[in-house]
């Protein structure tokens, strides 16, 4: 069965057009509701979670009333970061969680995730078996008057998560002395994550932190860290740490204003951890867009680098399989699997901080962990399938004949916005720029034609 609105991080797009409307969250809800009502008399629960958008407001009460047709109570949260629903999922034993997000897009997009009752994203499988569903009249196999859900808010999901937070900080360290930046992106973090920070001991200099509906995401958070650099700058910060969004992805800025990356990030954590002997596999799980320098950091410290697609949800997946405990994406998806069930911006920055605490070393030495390969990553925005042009297809064998075992090639098309995203990596630079100029040449000529 071909996806109609899933992609590679659930249901994401334009708020009040196809697919991000309130009768396509109105059938969610149904159909995600069927799916998950479990045996037995007890009742079934499903807890949602959000971030700032203005459009939340619609798409929150169009879930609920799905969920609730079908039987289901419903507990909600308000904003939180996309991990604490996670969390909040198994902790109420849930039978299914949702996350009212469109992560690091601007605010005129929404998305819906949804978590099993484990705490992980939904897999492939269970998102078919919703979409077949979603297709059925929405009068279908409704609850009797006397089994519709109920809902209510619940106050304590803030401060139930920044307990978990803290206690993933090492017992008897404390921030107390450090300066740091941290920047919501006017998301779903904006209370919790200074306030973490705050009572860890650090003296802490916020931005982002002013959600109005409309500016999540705009000129803040860890895709736009130039305020977060001029903010490290201006506080004479130790540190600044970008969230986006719904705080699953983090950007660390030292404090020269530099930024560092989710490799190197994971190349630090991976570091630490073996040495403390608490890495489950000698190794780590990233993603084909990872860096060449990574993996080479790695094998030097006899660790591996599993490559899984793009998208936490298949690094958490490849991390269950194999049994790896640290994973992420280069964009900054951070997922420790000893404490989190997805990627979790915060958890992440707190490992950062407990190797700067232990070491006494300033955040520019500390996460400069390998020197990255040349690496060239351009995008292209398309409405068709130029992917599947025999003239596309031709260029990106061409420029992987040119690489040869010199470097890599990677071409994908975003499953969150509608890119096709060329990316090369070797030891020459002006090669790698000429294959991937190549190859978005191609594309684009394709999508004119």
């Amino acid at each position: 069965m071909e996806r109609v609105h899933f992609g590679t991080d659930g249901i994401r797009g334009t708020a009040n057009a196809f697919p991000m409307t309130p009768e396509v969250a109105l059938r969610v809800g149904l159909a995600a509701g069927k799916r998950f009502r479990a045996g037995g008399d007890r009742r079934h629960l499903v807890v949602i979670g959000k971030d700032t958008r203005l459009s939340g407001y619609m798409i929150e009460p169009a879930l609920v009333a799905g969920f609730t047709a079908v039987g289901m109570d419903v507990v909600l949260f308000g904003p939180l970061p996309t991990p604490a629903v996670a969390m909040m999922t198994r902790s109420l034993r849930a039978d299914l969680g949702v996350m009212i997000s469109a992560s690091h897009n601007k605010y005129h997009d929404n998305g819906i995730k949804l978590f099993g009752p484990d705490g992980y994203k939904m897999s492939d499988a269970d998102e078919l078996e919703i979409e077949k569903l979603m297709g059925a009249p929405l009068d279908a196999d409704l609850a009797a008057p006397n089994a519709l859900g109920r809902t209510k808010r619940i106050d304590d999901a803030q401060s139930r998560y920044i307990e978990i937070v803290k206690a993933t900080f090492p017992r008897g360290l404390r921030l107390s002395g450090l300066r740091i930046v941290i920047d919501a992106a006017n998301g779903a973090a904006y209370k919790v994550a200074p306030t973490a920070l705050y009572e860890l001991g650090a003296e802490v200099f916020p931005i982002g932190d002013d959600p109005n509906g409309f500016n999540i995401n705009e000129d803040v958070g860890s895709t736009a860290p130039q305020a977060l650099k001029e903010a490290v700058l201006r506080y004479r910060a130790d540190i600044g740490i970008g969230l986006d969004g719904d705080a699953d992805r983090v950007v660390i800025i030292d404090e020269h204003g530099a930024a560092v990356d989710g490799d190197q990030l994971m190349g630090l954590i991976a570091s630490e951890w073996k040495q403390a002997g608490a890495l489950t596999k000698p190794g780590i799980v990233a993603t084909i867009m990872s860096n060449l320098g990574l993996e080479r950091h790695l094998k030097k410290m006899s660790l591996s680098l599993e490559r899984a697609q793009v998208g936490d949800r298949y690094v958490v997946e490849a991390m269950r399989a194999k049994g790896y405990n640290v994973g992420g994406e280069q964009s900054g998806h951070i997922v420790l699997a000893d404490y989190s069930t997805t990627g979790d911006g915060l958890i992440a920055a707190l490992q950062v901080l407990a190797a700067v605490v232990q070491k006494g070393r300033p955040v520019s030495e500390l996460c400069h962990v390998f020197e990255p390969a040349p690496q060239v990553m351009e995008n292209v925005r398309v409405r068709g399938k130029p992917l599947e042009a025999e003239s596309v297809r031709d260029a990106i064998k061409a420029a992987e004949k040119r690489l040869g075992n010199r470097g890599r090639l990677v071409v994908r098309k975003s499953g969150t916005e509608p890119l096709v995203r060329v990316m090369a990596e070797g030891d020459e630079e002006d090669v790698i720029r000429d294959v991937v100029g190549q190859v978005i040449e191609a594309v684009k000529k394709a999508e004119a034609a």
